[in-house]
């Protein structure tokens, strides 16, 4: 599946950044679209609205740890590993888009201040640069969901 064009499709149907992102992995993470959205919903708008870490980052981090997430507390390796990929798709998203904090992504694009999300217009869209970091966001997690799936391949040939 081609999830930067998914996440995009699901942007534009409605869905807040971080469910367009983390329900286009919905064939890889195994879950029902109604169950990916309630769970990412909260971090659409950097956080409710708030603009603290944009939630395209927030739902393609969902998607990692449901994809290469460790679940042993007790196995310090797993965490270091995971918390290791999880850095490493803040760096490339920082590298592309400059920040992974959604009010410095939005500094110059005028927003209506409050709790209420903005009714999805032609202007919405327009002002915004927020449909290519959903897309950004999940053609990153792809490569490097590609990358690790190859690092398992080889510890696998090498063990």
């Amino acid at each position: 599946m081609d999830h930067a064009s998914e996440a995009k499709r699901l942007f534009l149907e409605g869905y807040n950044c971080a469910q367009a992102v983390f329900c286009a992995f919905r064939d890889l993470t195994g879950m029902e679209i109604e169950t990916a959205a309630r769970l990412s919903s909260s971090f659409g708008g950097g956080m409710g609205r708030m603009r603290e870490v944009c939630g395209a980052v927030s739902g393609a981090l969902l998607a990692l740890g449901m994809l290469r997430g460790y679940d042993d507390p007790k196995d310090p390796e797993a965490k270091k590993a995971h918390y290791a990929l999880v850095q490493e798709f803040a760096r490339r998203f920082r590298e592309k888009n400059g920040t992974i904090i959604c009010r410095e992504l939005l500094e110059n694009v005028p927003v209506t201040p409050g709790g209420t999300p903005e009714e999805r217009t032609p202007e919405f869209y327009d002002r915004r640069p927020c449909l290519q970091l959903v897309c950004d966001a999940a053609a990153m997690l792809d490569e490097m969901l590609s990358e690790t799936q190859a690092d398992d391949r080889e510890l696998r040939v090498e063990s």
